[in-house]
């Protein structure tokens, strides 16, 4: 039987771990911003997703390269805004919106890097499956803030460059190294923005478990797994099964909130979830490159 680390359906496993992660703790994160507003938030989460990922990965004995040093960094910036500008565009519209508009960064990567007819079916399948869980009705036009379209437009284009810079960083390094360090760096980067609204977490101890379930949930344990899988798949492929992510959001509000599917929403997983499928399944034909071994 095949090493589960060699098969062509780890790294999806991976990214279906991280995908679940990260919507569990976004809906403990939304429950913080009445108290630490987004910023606080975002500089909570990154605070303890870096000290609980340099406890466990005991990185500072690392020899990392200027060249490599400079990726790391910029991967962190990446991150670290990414963070920031999802929060505070949750904060202003509602956070499907947020996320499909955010998803035009990872959708932007997998068409740049698509060279054949069966890449871009599957990418234009993953961009019709997130237009149509687009929230519909006279009063998203009239409610939507532009001000936090904007910031999910901004969070779009540091996932994408995320994306492309993460799976540099990693090529030549422990994927666990580069993860700790950048979310440290992505924490230092949201400190000017963040660090006066969380200080009230020493007033309010009781929040700390959430703050910390959300700095597991949200970062620690999704950007470790996401960086094992950037190390075992090419852009293109990481940007389009992504797009499960949305998928997944919605499925666990109906399962944890009750919230109720329509046939659009509906459509609109299956098309995802195909798109997701075909990549995988394509992309495990041809040998990526680019990537460490």
């Amino acid at each position: 039987m095949a090493n589960l680390k060699d098969s062509s359906f780890f790294a999806p496993l991976l990214l279906l771990g991280s995908m679940t992660s990260l919507t569990v703790g976004a809906s403990i994160a939304k429950g913080l911003f009445p108290v630490f507003g987004p910023e606080g938030t975002t500089f909570l989460r990154l605070c303890l997703s870096a000290l609980i990922l340099m406890l466990v990965v005991k990185p500072w004995r690392v020899r990392f390269s200027a060249k490599q040093w400079r990726l790391v960094i910029a991967y962190g910036v990446g991150l670290g805004l990414m963070n920031f500008w999802f929060y505070e565009a949750i904060a202003r519209i509602p956070i499907g919106i947020a996320i499909a508009i955010e998803f035009l960064g990872p959708l932007s990567v997998a068409f740049f890097y698509s060279r054949s007819r069966i890449d871009f079916v599957w990418a234009t399948l993953a961009l019709i499956g997130i237009v149509l869980l687009l929230p519909r009705g006279p009063s998203i036009e009239t409610s939507l803030d532009w001000v936090g379209v904007g910031y999910a437009l901004a969070a779009a284009a540091m996932w994408a460059f995320y994306i492309v810079v993460g799976q540099k960083a990693g090529a030549n390094a422990p994927a666990s190294l580069v993860t700790a360090f950048g979310v440290l760096f992505a924490f230092l980067t949201v400190t000017p923005f963040g660090a006066v609204a969380a200080k009230s977490i020493f007033e309010m101890p009781a929040f700390l478990p959430s703050a910390i379930a959300v700095g597991l949930l949200s970062s620690a344990i999704p950007y470790s797994l996401e960086m094992a899988a950037l190390k075992r798949m090419d852009s293109k492929t990481f940007g389009i099964f992504l797009s499960l992510e949305p998928a997944v959001g919605t499925l666990a509000a109906f399962l944890f909130l009750r919230e109720t599917l329509n046939i659009p929403q509906l459509i609109a997983i299956a098309c995802v979830i195909i798109a997701s499928i075909g990549s995988s399944i394509t992309a495990s034909r041809k040998k990526p490159t680019g990537l460490a071994s």
